[in-house]
């Protein structure tokens, strides 16, 4: 269960949930009561998720692997982006990409016509990818040694934001699509990041928008993380963002994220 949204599915609902019936006059004792258990299941439900994530990143150390957990809003364009990427990066370093959706092998099929390998996880009613799934993936994945996985999260700018997958960073993607405004109304998962993707800039003469006014809000929630200005449909700022991740892989270090 999530214990951030409470995303689940029946039995697993309720096995967890408490004992509850309405129709009644309960006191404050017993919505306390009640709160104080939807802690303590969202506070074990990162601790175990935390767990897993160290092991994963012990794994993505031990191979040399840079894994970059990838996020935005559905429609933001990262399945674009990771195309446009995976084709400069394939034959130059070893590349892999684990695609989170709730239904449909849709983008797996579109990263694997790159000729590039890639494994769908659904996850149903789900909106995240936690550490459990991913490393349950990786046991059957030939990792990518040395090279980058590509950790495509399912369109959400919520809950992915709280589960660490044991990734070395965090791209989040905000489209000129979607209001400049986002930056402030789901400053946790801007928080996190360790580089942003403004994307779908070729767009920008035709919505009457300002990249710089998304930039100033982006900088609000998370000043030190760099921002590229991205179109994958003309290529602009493609090449930026490569060296970002060539220079990620060189370090061998994990950036640290915005605070």
């Amino acid at each position: 269960m999530c214990g951030i949204c409470g995303c689940t599915d029946e039995a697993e609902a309720k096995a967890q949930a408490p004992e509850h019936t309405h129709g009644h006059t309960h006191g404050h004792g017993q919505v306390d009561a009640h709160r104080a258990r939807v802690l303590a299941v969202e506070t074990d439900i990162l601790a175990k998720n935390r767990y897993e994530a160290g092991h994963n990143r012990a794994l993505f150390a031990k191979a040399r692997i840079s894994a970059i957990n990838v996020l935005s809003a559905p429609g933001s364009g990262k399945t674009s982006l990771l195309v446009k990427l995976l084709s400069a990066l394939k034959g130059r370093c070893p590349v892999a990409v684990v695609e989170g959706d709730q239904h449909t092998q849709l983008d797996a099929q579109r990263i694997r016509e790159v000729g590039v390998l890639a494994v769908q996880v659904n996850t149903g009613r789900g909106c995240h990818l936690d550490a459990r799934q991913l490393a349950s993936v990786l046991r059957a994945l030939p990792l990518p040694q040395g090279g980058f996985l590509f950790i495509e999260n399912v369109g959400n700018l919520v809950c992915p934001a709280a589960f660490d997958l044991g990734e070395r960073a965090r791209l989040v993607l905000l489209s000129l699509t979607e209001g400049e405004d986002k930056p402030l109304k789901y400053a946790d998962a801007f928080a996190t990041a360790d580089a942003i993707v403004l994307s779908k800039a070729d767009l920008a003469p035709h919505l009457e928008v300002s990249p710089e006014a998304y930039k100033e809000n982006l900088r609000k929630t998370c000043p030190r993380a760099p921002i590229f200005v991205v179109s994958s449909k003309t290529g602009e700022g493609i090449e930026a963002l490569l060296d970002w991740l060539w220079a990620l892989r060189a370090t061998q270090a994990v950036p640290g994220s915005c605070g």
